[in-house]
């Protein structure tokens, strides 16, 4: 070892904690002790013993920990981490127990009162460096990228065991724009959330690393602010000086620190067998003694994925994801449920969930649409097969019917509601708005809770060779991530004509099926939510779809108003209409057909009118697709029944989808149409809506004006649409950093206008038009030929008009090539908020389906990040409103990139400035954007009037 360089290894204990708390489930050791943190902590602490030995070669490697809560900069600034919660109270028992399980390992485990664990690894490591020696410090913490570096041949870098990836300077200036010197003056600007550290409020990563970046240090950007031009930035940087050099403080490093334990006593050794094998067994940790015993290193690694699945998904993107070790858990046992018929074990089971802090809970009612289904039993599941089903409307429809023993509904929700709103019981649900619904029709309030599809969404969202990541339903994540197939719906309740309610389903079989969901449930949260700090979704679930759970659950039981007579009104006006166009359509073909058969429309077409292009699929049928009839369209001998059929069509769809739809949709009991949103049914995160789908409303025509002035609020109330302006132009200004355009912005222009001037020399109507196509069709990938099509002009002037526009801007060339070029290398895009979207065709061979990838992975991230500023701004909305003594303004819709509100016309003045504050602050403070979000609010008597 005397010809060997010196290689220490610091491991940030104390993430590994917290790390190993939030992924593994609760588990207790023989003596009823809370052990799964310290399960989680020895398993990578293992891993990393483990996988460093084999790759790496550390000579000496200790384990760094906080002592307790307090450091000196609490002295300095009182309320320093003051944000932080306190541990779990089943946590707080396990701590001395990690500290044992690392002595197990024969490995130093150092800590001092009044220090931080970051100050010691500091203090190590420059200790070491400058005694020669190489240091690696395993952590993924931002504020120790301050010491990265090398001096005299010494080197500091760091190891992020998360995404197993080496840190050095060049990741540093990557993430930071500044060299690790310069790290801790971006981070005084920033500030902190987590650690409560104030930086100056408003001045995001971004600008703190220009800042930095343009003048060299924290000192010469704040004296800079002087001679800056008026702006908030300006204003900011004066006031809150003082805020950022005491932040600067309190990001420093202290690397002076007296060491407790001499480096010399750092040096591995061959890990000794009996204190391991005396911990694991003192703990029932059988399967890693087991693995001791054999010598097999570290545990094996638990496969997410369904094995029969594992081979075939080797193309698709990683589907499975990250897979750490997990806690062996027992088949399915469907045997092991109970059937909960008494109060006293539904009190049993309510104290279970109120101790064990973690429950899965799943409804079963007797619809679909959770705004007339009634709650039929609710399942509770506390561990794997710990699991229990609640009956609560169980037997046949007539009252003569013997019905099974039961606890009486109101009576069951009075147990249960107390454990249902504890604040400290968290709620894990499999599609929860649903039940949040369902329950809050009942008078229960549930909070706070999970939800294991938006888990998977966030994590896996377009991840599968389909491109839609295999889905997010209950029953496909148990297939693909537990290798189990649930009962099926149809399996218990039967199908067709022999059909019966589930509330009529024998309870035995009942319990079977419906224990089942809970247990799949809780089972598949152990499995997705570790993997969100792991692979980075942490940021967009907690801080964008987690939240919204509630507030879209709020919106759909808040419904609108539709007027019913107008609406009849319309679906005669519009069968008066279609029945004229299909007259008309007879004239021109010379017969009469049925117009929406597509098979009698091409015969007539191209068989019988001979119109050139007809193509005929698998079937011999000719197509008649939107496409076909658009250029059958152009041609002049038959574009008169062409336009015709396609105006018939357009009509004929909204009549059934909307005016003859609404009208069968009116809730009989609110008198409203409550929309069902999906927080997973768009690949880009926006949200989308059914029974009726609202987000298909023609915007800009006659016909989709008057189904918009059939949407109508209470009397003395008026509805508020407030609507995004060009949102994913201002986000593509900021995200391609196009200076023209982020200034164009800044100073009010039409953005089109400027296009057109940049594009064209002038601005003129068609000038105009065409900037504003250009301006959308490229931020969406689009080829030549789409544009031609649009612009109805030819390939190659076309061409000419995207290579004009790459000219004059050329962030946006730059933000595609990088865009593609990443999405290549990596799998996924990711917006500002993390969100990924997997794009596992980015290089196939086949040209279409690449082509179509890459259209849409460069509007991924623009969109995605669009939908997840509207999601910020929905979620914060009420609580302002709320706080200003505005309670009785509602949001009803989310269409695009607008909010529909409905309030008391005396309200207007006062909820408009709030609405349109919340709206354009939705970015911050996680995101700072160079250019303004602007907001367009109208009111009125309907919504075509608001709009």
């Amino acid at each position: 070892m005397a010809d060997q360089k010196q290689h220490l290894y610091l491991v940030d204990g104390s993430s590994y904690i917290f790390r190993a708390y939030h992924r593994l489930p609760p588990l207790t050791d023989p003596e009823g002790t809370p052990v799964g943190a310290v399960y989680g902590y020895t398993t990578m602490l293992w891993k990393l013993a483990d996988d460093l030995d084999a790759a790496h070669g550390p000579t000496h490697l200790a384990v760094i920990l906080d002592k307790d809560s307090k450091s000196f900069r609490n002295d300095i600034y009182p309320e320093y981490k003051a944000n932080r919660p306190e541990p779990p109270e089943d946590l707080r028992p396990q701590f001395p127990l990690i500290r044992d399980a690392t002595r197990a390992f024969s490995l130093p485990c150092i800590e001092e009162a009044g220090l931080e664990a970051d100050d010691l690894i500091a203090s190590y490591a420059r200790e070491a460096q400058r005694q020669g020696w190489n240091v690696t410090i395993v952590s993924s913490d931002k504020d120790l990228m301050q010491l990265i570096g090398e001096v005299d041949g010494a080197r500091i870098d760091m190891l992020d065991t998360m995404k197993s990836a080496r840190i050095y300077i060049p990741e540093v200036e990557e993430k930071f724009g500044v060299a690790p010197e310069l790290v801790g003056d971006v981070l005084a600007l920033m500030g902190d959330s987590v650690d409560n550290i104030p930086g100056i409020y408003g001045v995001g990563p971004k600008t703190a690393s220009k800042l930095i970046a343009e003048h060299g240090s924290l000192t010469a950007a704040l004296d800079s602010a002087e001679d800056m031009k008026k702006s908030k930035l300006k204003e900011r940087l004066l006031e809150h000086r003082d805020d950022a050099e005491m932040s600067r403080v309190l990001v420093t490093l202290k690397e002076d620190c007296d060491l407790p334990q001499p480096l010399e006593e750092m040096q591995i050794e061959k890990i000794p067998e009996e204190p391991l094998a005396a911990f694991l067994e003192k703990h029932g940790f059988t399967s890693l003694l087991k693995r001791l015993g054999t010598g097999s290193g570290s545990p094996e690694r638990a496969n997410n994925l369904h094995p029969a699945a594992a081979e075939k998904a080797g193309d698709a993107g990683d589907v499975e994801g990250n897979s750490q070790p997990l806690p062996d858990m027992p088949k399915i046992d469907r045997s092991a449920y109970e059937t909960v018929q008494t109060e006293d074990r539904l009190k049993h089971w309510a104290e279970r969930a109120i101790s064990a802090r973690l429950v899965a809970v799943d409804t079963e009612t007797s619809a679909l649409d959770a705004m007339r289904a009634e709650l039929v039993g609710i399942s509770l599941a506390l561990g794997p097969n710990d699991a229990c089903y609640i009956p609560l409307a169980h037997g046949g429809s007539d009252m003569f019917d013997e019905k099974p023993e039961q606890v009486e509904l109101e009576k069951a929700l009075e147990i249960l509601s107390p454990m249902l709103s504890d604040a400290s019981v968290t709620k894990v649900f499999q599609n929860g708005k649903y039940d949040l619904n369902v329950l809050a029709r009942y008078g229960v309030e549930v909070a706070p809770i999970e939800d294991t599809m938006i888990l998977s969404f966030d994590l896996d969202a377009g991840r599968g060779q389909d491109g839609i990541g295999g889905g997010h339903g209950m029953d496909e994540l148990s297939e693909r991530h537990l290798g189990h197939q649930p009962l099926a719906f149809k399996d218990v309740c039967g199908t067709g004509k022999k059909a019966i309610p589930f509330g009529q389903v024998p309870l035995d079989r009942a319990t079977e099926y419906a224990a089942e969901d809970a247990d799949v449930t809780w089972r598949l949260y152990q499995h997705l939510k570790p993997r969100l700090a792991i692979e980075g979704g942490t940021k967009v679930y907690e801080r964008v779809d987690r939240p919204l759970i509630p507030v879209v659950a709020q919106m759909e039981r808040e419904g609108i108003k539709v007027d019913r007579a107008r609406l009849a009104k319309l679906s005669e006006e519009f069968a008066t209409e279609t029945a004229s166009l299909e007259k008309d359509i007879h004239e021109i073909a010379g017969q009469e057909f049925a117009v929406g058969s597509p098979k009698q429309l091409g015969e007539v077409l191209f068989n019988e009118m001979g119109f050139k292009g007809g193509k005929k699929g698998k079937s011999g049928q000719y197509s008649t697709d939107q496409s076909v009839l658009e250029n059958l369209a152009k041609d002049e001998e038959g574009a008169p029944i062409a336009k015709k059929v396609l105006e018939w069509r357009h009509l004929s769809k909204l009549k059934s989808t909307y005016t003859d739809a609404l009208q069968a949709q009116i809730n009989p009991d609110t008198g409203r149409v409550h929309t069902s949103y999906s927080l997973v049914g768009a690949q880009t995160g926006r949200l989308s809506s059914t029974d009726p789908n609202l987000q298909n409303i023609p915007i800009r025509t006659a016909i989709g004006r008057q189904i918009r002035e059939a949407f109508v609020p209470e009397s003395g109330n008026v509805l508020l649409a407030a609507d995004y302006s060009q949102i994913e132009l201002r986000l593509a200004a900021h995200m391609a950093d196009v200076d023209t355009l982020k200034e164009a912005f800044a100073n009010g222009e039409d953005i089109h206008s400027r296009t057109a001037t940049e594009m064209f020399g002038e601005v003129t109507r068609d000038t105009r038009a065409r900037a504003k196509t250009i301006n959308f069709a490229i931020l969406y990938g689009i080829s030549r030929w789409g544009l031609a099509g649009r612009l109805e002009v030819e390939p190659d002037e076309a061409q000419d008009m995207i290579d004009t526009y790459f000219k004059r801007f050329p962030g946006i060339q730059r933000y595609i090539m990088e865009t593609l070029e990443t999405v290549r290398e990596q799998g996924y895009s990711e917006t500002l908020f993390g969100r990924k979207t997997w794009f596992p065709r980015i290089k196939s061979k086949n040209q279409a389906e690449r082509q179509g990838s890459e259209r849409a992975a460069i509007n991924a991230p623009i969109q995605g990040t669009s939908a997840d500023i509207i999601k910020r701004a929905m979620a914060r909305m009420l609580p302002a409103l709320e706080d200003a003594g505005l309670s009785d303004v509602r949001m009803l819709l989310q269409v695009h990139d607008e909010l529909v509100f409905e309030l008391p016309e005396g309200d207007v003045a006062a909820a408009s400035p709030i609405i349109e504050r919340v709206m354009a602050e939705a970015a911050l403070p996680a995101v700072e954007l160079d250019v303004p979000l602007a907001i367009d609010i109208g009111t009125g008597a309907s919504w075509d009037a608001a709009h």
